[in-house]
């Protein structure tokens, strides 16, 4: 077991971060392989240890490990390569928790990671070796004054929509003017992005570039399609196309989600199940002459979360769709294929950029 001290400035002082590398990496690894690790290490590695890792007949391999109390996801590049010019076989950074986002980073670094809740990744090329455990997806230790850890709720989705469908540069009061939110919402938000390095900014604080596709994916973290919007399922007998005739002839406000609007784009499979979102379910239901039913049911209507679902849509044969990103997050957040198609359409929004973004 490797101690490492750090004072987490989270308003628990003298926290001791146990990090199990060593005792759970020679766990895992066959017993003729040899692991060692050097907590402060001499000389000028800059590192807080240095993990030896060494397999029968082959040369020791040396990890460099840096010890952090918090890691924001904008650190990580900047950490990751001080430590690479070390001429190190490796590098892992551990915490008390290292967020998804910041895994992910530090991934796309190749770069390893270890935490406090057993999540875990290390990848070398030689020896080969690879190994990878699943901890805690949200940190146990967060405080409550800390800053916006969450995009829950309709203030946060706004300024999520606005950032993804409207292209920079603009600062911070532009945004909450026209996403509809707050400026404080606006701001904090904009905060959690950045320490999450999903966008980034001028020195003056103004908005240049956002990492879109993975703001998509880290608001689908705290929104739902079905925990965040009211809904109730439906059936029209007469299958999806009459559904969308009966839509081209409504005069309430609505917009069609998830897999009836993606095949518009980015066309998987035939859509089984149609999502439309309604400013009332019962009301909408009665005018489109559809039938409440749990067990083969073929639409789901929803009341959103936010009125933004009701904004910066677009229409096709006369009826009404979604922004894309919201198309997007419902069906990463949906059950079946779903995912699979939302990642498609992904993929489609990053080659066709111009012709949804604004």
């Amino acid at each position: 077991m490797v101690l490492f001290r750090c004072t987490r400035n989270m308003g628990i002082y003298g926290t001791t971060l146990l990090v199990e590398i060593e005792d759970g990496l020679r766990s895992r690894l066959p017993p003729d392989w040899r692991v060692s690790l050097t907590p402060e290490p001499d000389g000028d590695s800059r590192a807080d240890a240095v993990l030896r890792i060494e397999a029968p007949g082959g040369q020791p391999t040396r990890v460099l490990i840096e010890a952090k109390a918090n890691i924001q996801a904008r650190d990580v590049p900047a950490m990751v390569q001080r430590l690479k010019a070390k001429r190190a076989d490796g590098v892992l950074i551990a915490a008390p928790f290292v967020s998804r986002r910041v895994r992910d980073v530090l991934m796309e670094s190749n770069a390893g990671y270890a935490d406090a809740t057993g999540n875990l990744r290390l990848a070398l090329d030689t020896p080969p070796l690879f190994i990878e455990l699943s901890g805690a997806e949200s940190n146990p230790w967060r405080e409550t004054d800390q800053p916006l850890r969450t995009l829950k709720g309709p203030g946060a989705g706004r300024v999520v929509r606005a950032l993804c469908e409207l292209r920079p540069p603009y600062g911070l009061r532009e945004l909450a003017k026209r996403c509809g939110a707050p400026a404080s919402t606006a701001s904090r938000v904009v905060a959690l992005l950045d320490r999450d390095a999903l966008l980034t900014r001028s020195s003056t604080g103004r908005i240049e570039s956002v990492e879109w596709p993975a703001l998509i994916r880290r608001w689908t973290q705290d929104y739902s399609l079905m925990r965040s919007n009211r809904t109730r399922m439906y059936i029209e007998p007469r299958g999806l196309p009459a559904l969308l005739a009966k839509l081209r002839d409504t005069k309430s406000p609505y917009a069609v989600s998830a897999s009836l609007a993606a095949v518009r784009r980015a066309p998987i499979a035939a859509p089984r199940l149609a999502v439309v979102y309604v400013p009332d379910v019962v009301r909408s239901a009665e005018r489109l002459q559809i039938k409440s039913l749990e067990t083969g049911a073929n639409v789901l209507l929803a009341e959103p979360f936010d009125r933004v679902v009701f904004e910066r849509t677009w229409q096709e044969d006369g009826v009404t769709y979604a922004g894309l990103a919201q198309v997007a997050a419902d069906l990463l957040t949906s059950p079946g294929r779903a995912p699979s198609e939302g990642e498609e359409l992904i993929r489609w929004m990053e080659a066709n950029e111009g012709a949804w973004r604004s």
